[in-house]
């Protein structure tokens, strides 16, 4: 594995604030990181970081190898398009684009034309009186066809509706088909960019919760769904990390991968087995870590 970012003991304060608390990772090369987390977990700090945008209060964040700061070999192999992207006053989207195919040198205008159409860009308005969505169209523009080796994304298509967004995401999978760099997509919205991920890592009240493959990630946990008295004897001695009554019936998010005897007990008892989505793992595991792991009940 090739790491594009190697974070080692990062820690960022403000004042009595810890934005980052020891935090470890590497984010190999040539894949789609998805960066995770509640409001404050640290996300932005983390990316303002490896961007050289702040500096860290200890701890070292290297990309490619190299120390980011006033490093332009570094800088100019990056990309980082946040929410509410700040422009100059009199700054038209036209201008934006421009100025950002003179910065990026691989810059895709086949790409730039794409969106600009899909998204109904209107080119000679000031971005500063653009409404959200189309701030957030241009910031997500600009992070596509810059196609710079590394770009992190921190929800600027928040301000999209689901539509434009569905443009967004189309054209990353297919932008990323042609030309495989290392991209971060910070998002609430887990499930909508969960199948363009292939690595997850889940930022914590400042640390790192999670940082696996998502497939794996995803074999960690099955929904059950039953009769109460059944779902509550086959979950029995296991770590169950959700619970939601209907009823007569229970559905518990337990914890572990099923082997195929237990499948063929499920079967055997009339139980429903669902795979769990990302988002609803990565809110129980959040909440685990809150509460401290749960285990199941006998029935009574």
């Amino acid at each position: 594995m090739t790491a594009a970012v190697s974070v080692n003991q990062l820690v960022k304060r403000y004042r009595r604030t810890v934005a980052l608390d020891r935090v470890s990772i590497e984010l190999e090369e040539g894949l789609i990181h998805g960066l995770f987390g509640h409001n404050g977990a640290g996300k932005t700090t983390l990316m303002s970081i490896v961007t050289a945008q702040v500096l860290p209060t200890s701890g070292r964040a290297l990309v490619y190898g190299q120390r980011p700061y006033e490093h332009a070999p570094v800088l100019e192999r990056m990309c980082f398009i946040r929410e509410g992207q700040g422009y100059p006053n009199d700054l038209r989207a036209r201008d934006a684009f421009k100025v950002a195919r003179m910065f990026y040198p691989n810059w895709d205008k086949a790409l730039e034309k794409h969106l600009i159409e899909a998204m109904d860009i209107p080119l000679n308005r000031r971005v500063r009186r653009m409404s959200r969505g189309q701030n957030s169209a241009v910031g997500v523009t600009v992070g596509l066809a810059s196609r710079a080796n590394i770009t992190f994304f921190d929800e600027p298509y928040l301000g999209l509706d689901a539509m434009a967004r569905q443009v967004f995401y189309e054209a990353l999978a297919a932008s990323y088909a042609r030309d495989p760099r290392t991209i971060v997509l910070s998002s609430h919205l887990i499930d909508e960019v969960a199948p363009l991920v292939a690595n997850v890592v889940v930022l914590d009240h400042a640390r790192v919760l999670i940082d696996q493959d998502r497939q794996s990630l995803l074999g960690r946990a099955a929904r059950v769904i039953g009769l109460a008295g059944p779902v509550e004897q086959f979950a029995y001695g296991r770590e169950v990390i959700g619970r939601e009554a209907m009823g007569p019936y229970l559905a518990l998010t337990i914890m572990g991968p099923l082997t195929a005897t237990d499948r063929a007990a499920l079967a055997a008892t009339g139980l429903t087995v669902e795979s769990v989505s990302l988002q609803q793992l990565v809110i129980h595991l959040t909440r685990r870590a809150a509460a401290g792991p749960a285990t199941g009940r006998p029935a009574l």
